[in-house]
């Protein structure tokens, strides 16, 4: 079992840039690929980025590209998301997970939760 705890989120202005991080317990964090979704109260939790196993390939939602990149750790037990140039409709809770599928969208291949950090991007 994989317990994770997201942290970095907060109020940045549009145009400006946060890093979240992700740490996980267990000893088995690296055979699980990990994924960042987000979630706006009233609606659906999107996909936003995924790392494999050995953090080897990601692989980002389309709104995304170029601006969050998506990073781990294994010897940390960590798993980051750097985002940048952020927009006020990048304002969501964002969770950070846990598959053992590389890739997928779906939160329902996802084993794993966290609690979620708020970000919120003011115009």
């Amino acid at each position: 079992q994989v317990q994770l705890v997201e942290s970095g989120g907060g109020l940045v202005q549009a145009g400006g840039s946060l890093r979240l991080s992700c740490a996980a317990s267990g000893r088995t964090f690296s055979t699980y690929s990990m994924g960042w979704f987000r979630q706006d109260p009233g609606k659906e939790r999107d996909f936003v980025a995924a790392i494999s196993w050995g953090g080897g390939a990601t692989y980002y939602a389309d709104f995304v590209k170029e601006r969050f990149t998506i990073s781990r750790d294994n010897a940390k037990n960590t798993v980051w998301l750097q985002m940048n140039s952020l927009k006020p409709e990048d304002t969501a809770v964002y969770y950070c997970a846990a598959a053992k599928r590389f890739g997928s969208r779906s939160t329902y291949d996802y084993l794993y939760w966290g609690q979620g950090t708020q970000v919120t991007v003011s115009s």
